[in-house]
């Protein structure tokens, strides 16, 4: 019997799915009560074509059966809140934490739903965004060395001359170089390879700003590693406010802004050490599953098999 047509088998045949009591607005939201838990996580991710779906699950479950607590079409607060509102208010008001990112909307629909939970805002969305404002100086050199390369290029052609790019002592050109420091600056200088500490060296040399935005990443980085209490990681982030103040840098300035406009919710981070790891494994266990579908033709059946395995 070939794949497709065991598949069809269980589909119209083996499972239940003809009968699913969600089929009806299994598409727009699933609810399951009974795996709401003390921790929770919630998180959007895409099934198909780009359509985001709102995640809640359950940290205790640590994304095996019982995992998922409500899948939701769409980041829309309202009808998300709507149906969380249909559990007891006794039952939620059981939840003691839930991560989250930066989101609005996963703030309120929090705050509305679950009262009572202390809301920490993942270290690690925090963390991106200034690896991001990083990247975006390093791309911004980028595009100015490729603009002088090209320039180069026509004025060897005008004078009928080879074109030959300066190279450093590791060999890269300008270009190279910020092209292929990409890597680098995500991890940490004792994680780089012998080629990423020369290339990295050669980077900061020619490219001093890069080097203080890069310290700016890692200052915010040591904090979440190395305060182990709230009050110290609020001095230690006050200083982190002022070195960006002091440098300039107009993205780094908005990071901070994020981070004040945030800051219970990531301060918070420092009574527990609680992310959105577990959140962030399950979308991954998602992505992962619907590879194996090689698509999402049918959301419904999607999503029958999924809470089959983690409601």
């Amino acid at each position: 019997m070939s794949g497709k047509r065991l598949q069809r088998h269980y589909k119209d045949h083996l499972s239940d799915f003809k009968q699913w009591e969600h089929k009806g607005h299994a598409k727009q939201w699933l609810v399951f009560p009974e795996n709401l838990g003390s921790y929770l996580s919630i998180d959007e991710t895409a099934l198909s074509k780009g359509e985001l779906y709102t995640i809640i699950t359950n940290k205790k479950a640590k994304g095996k059966k019982g995992a998922l607590v409500g899948i939701f079409h769409g980041t829309k607060v309202e009808p998300i809140i709507e149906q969380l509102s249909k559990i007891p208010a006794k039952k939620r008001a059981k939840v003691k934490e839930i991560t989250l990112d930066m989101a609005n909307s996963m703030k309120t629909i929090s705050t509305k739903c679950f009262p009572k939970a202390i809301q920490v805002t993942d270290r690690f969305h925090v963390q991106k965004l200034a690896i991001e404002a990083l990247q975006d100086l390093r791309i911004k050199y980028r595009w100015e060395a490729l603009d002088q390369e090209n320039e180069q290029i026509k004025l060897s052609r005008v004078a009928d001359k080879e074109f030959k790019p300066v190279t450093f002592s590791n060999g890269d050109s300008s270009k190279q170089l910020l092209a292929r420091s990409r890597y680098l600056l995500y991890k940490s200088p004792d994680k780089w390879t012998p080629n990423q500490k020369e290339r990295g060296q050669i980077l900061f040399n020619e490219y001093p700003e890069l080097k203080k935005a890069y310290g700016l990443v890692q200052g915010l980085r040591n904090i979440f590693n190395q305060a182990i209490d709230i009050k110290v990681a609020y001095t230690k982030l006050a200083h982190w406010y002022k070195d960006v103040e002091e440098s300039g840098f107009k993205s780094f300035q908005t990071v901070a802004n994020s981070i004040t406009s945030n800051y219970r919710s990531v301060l918070n981070y420092f009574l527990n050490r609680s992310t959105n790891a577990s959140a962030e494994s399950f979308n991954a266990k998602v992505k992962a599953f619907r590879s194996q579908f090689r698509g999402v033709r049918n959301t419904e059946y999607f999503l029958y098999r999924l809470i089959k395995l983690y409601s």
